[in-house]
C-alpha cells in the first residue's frame, strides 16, 4: 500500500502530524471526560470521554510502538508503557458492564426460544426460565462486584499523580514532538512505510498461525491466539491510518474480533458462575445453556473473520453464518473506535 500524497513530506512530518492530533484528541476527551464527572453532568458523557481517552492512548502508544526507530526512545518508550496501563484500566469498566449487558439479553433471547432442548423432559424454553432469573441474579452480582472495582480502580488512576504525568507527557507531545533527528529528515515513503508493513506481516503470521475457523469443535484453551490477532490487528490499522491509508476492510475484520473477544469472555463469565458452590440444577443448567450459546457466538465471529480477511479462500469453504451474511459496511464509528 503506498502512502498517498506524501512524495514530498519527511517522516517527521507525517509521524509528527498524526501523534500530535492524537494528543490533542486525548487532551480534548480529557478535558470532556472531567466535565462530566463533575456534579449534576450527564454521566453518558464521561462515558463516551473514557471512550476517546482510550482511543487516543492506544493510537499513540500503537504509533510509538511501530515508528519506535523515528522516535526519542528514551522519551517515546516510558509514555508507550504508561498510554498502555491507562487504556487497560479505562476499559475494564466499560467490559464489564457490556458483558453483563450481553449476557442478560442472551438470557432473555434463550428463555423465550422453543428450540432450547430441556435437560430431561418437556419443553426447553420452560426448563430455562426456571433457571435464568437466578442465573441472572448469580451473573449481576458478581460482574457488577467486578464493575465496581474496575470503577474505583479507574477514579483512582485518574486522580493518581501517575496519571497526570501521563497527561503531562501527552500535552508536550500536542506541540512538540521528540523525534530521532536523521530518521525524522527521510522521506515519509521510504523511512515509514518499511515499518508499517513489519506491523502487517506480524499480523499475516498470527493470522496464518490461527486454527482453522470450521470443522474443529470450540476449544477456550484457542482464544489467546485470537486475541493476540486482534491486538496485532488493532496496531497494523493505526499503522495504516497514520500514513494515511484506507482502513474499512482492518475495521471490519477487528468488528469480527471483538465480537469474538465479547463472547469469549462472556463465556467465560457463565463458566465462571457456573462453578459457584451449591447452586440449584436448574440454575446450572440456564448457565449452560448460555455457556454454549456464547460459544455458537465465538464460532461464528471465527467464520467471520476469515471470510473478511480471506474472502476468495473462504467463500468456497463455507457461507458465512445467517446472522452475519451480506455486505460488510463500515461506519464511521467503527472506523474510529479503539
Amino acid at each position: 500500500m503506498a502512502l498517498p500524497n506524501h512524495d514530498d513530506l519527511t517522516a517527521g512530518d507525517v509521524l509528527g502530524a498524526y501523534l500530535r492530533s492524537q494528543a490533542t484528541a486525548f487532551l480534548r476527551a480529557l478535558r470532556l471526560h472531567d466535565a462530566g464527572t463533575a456534579g449534576g453532568a450527564d454521566p453518558a458523557d464521561a462515558g463516551e470521554a473514557a471512550y476517546g481517552l482510550r482511543g487516543a492512548a492506544r493510537r499513540i502508544a500503537g504509533s510509538l510502538s511501530t515508528f519506535r526507530a523515528v522516535t526519542e526512545p528514551g522519551w517515546a518508550d516510558p509514555l508507550r508503557t504508561e498510554l498502555v496501563w491507562l487504556s487497560s484500566t479505562l476499559a475494564d469498566e466499560h467490559a464489564y458492564a457490556a458483558r453483563l449487558s450481553r449476557l442478560m439479553d442472551a438470557l432473555q433471547r434463550l428463555s423465550a426460544s422453543p428450540e432450547v432442548p430441556s435437560p430431561r423432559s418437556g419443553p426447553g424454553s420452560g426448563a430455562l426460565t426456571v433457571g435464568s432469573a437466578r442465573a441472572g441474579a448469580l451473573l449481576e452480582r458478581q460482574l457488577t462486584l467486578a464493575r465496581t472495582r474496575a470503577h474505583s480502580a479507574t477514579l483512582q488512576a485518574l486522580g493518581s499523580a501517575r496519571f497526570h504525568a501521563v497527561a503531562d507527557a501527552v500535552a508536550v507531545l500536542a506541540s512538540e514532538v521528540p523525534l530521532d533527528p536523521v530518521a525524522a529528515r527521510g522521506p515519509a515513503a521510504e523511512v515509514l512505510e518499511p515499518l508499517a508493513e513489519l506491523t502487517g506481516a506480524r499480523l499475516s503470521g498470527a493470522v496464518s498461525a490461527l486454527p482453522a475457523a470450521q470443522g474443529t469443535p470450540y476449544a477456550a484453551h484457542e482464544d489467546g491466539a485470537w486475541h493476540e490477532v486482534r491486538r496485532l490487528l488493532r496496531v497494523h490499522r493505526y499503522a495504516r491510518e497514520a500514513l494515511g491509508g484506507d482502513v474499512a476492510r482492518l475495521a471490519a475484520a477487528g468488528e469480527a474480533l471483538d465480537r469474538h473477544r465479547d463472547a469469549s469472555e462472556a463465556a467465560a463469565a457463565s463458566a465462571t458462575a457456573a462453578r459457584t458452590p451449591r447452586i440449584a440444577p436448574a440454575t446450572a443448567y440456564a448457565l449452560g445453556v448460555l455457556h454454549a450459546d456464547q460459544r455458537h457466538a465465538v464460532e461464528a465471529a471465527r467464520v467471520s473473520f476469515h471470510h473478511l480477511w480471506q474472502p476468495a479462500a473462504t467463500a468456497a469453504a463455507a457461507p458465512l453464518p445467517p446472522a452475519l451474511g451480506g455486505p460488510v459496511r463500515v461506519t464511521a464509528e467503527a472506523a474510529r473506535r479503539p
